[in-house]
């Protein structure tokens, strides 16, 4: 089951994901909410988790939860992820640059 069109663009909401994710830089970060939020479905952080698990090829380690957590079951690798790219993870949490986000 695919999300409706969105107005004016006419992708669906995990094409949008997608675009979103894929758009990503190296060493960005964003949050499953506010990738849910920009795709246009505020509330759906965890609709952007189940498209990231159901997909190959995106660059998943740059999503985390609002508070910067890492994905469960998956800490270590993320982590390595994350610091290929210059980001320090402290007790499975990004450390945000430049204290931008909450923690």
């Amino acid at each position: 089951m695919s999300s409706p069109p969105a107005e004016g663009g006419g992708r669906t909401f995990t094409e949008r994901v997608y675009s979103m994710i894929e758009s990503l830089a190296e060493g960005e970060v964003a949050t499953y909410g506010e990738i849910a939020a920009d795709a246009g479905r505020p509330g759906a952080a965890r609709a952007v988790g189940r498209i990231l698990a159901s997909s190959d090829g995106l660059p998943w380690w740059r999503v985390v939860t609002k508070e910067g957590r890492l994905v469960p079951g998956l800490e270590e690798e993320h982590a390595v992820r994350l610091a290929r790219e210059g980001l320090a993870v402290r007790h499975n949490r990004v450390i945000w640059p430049h204290e931008e986000r909450p923690g």
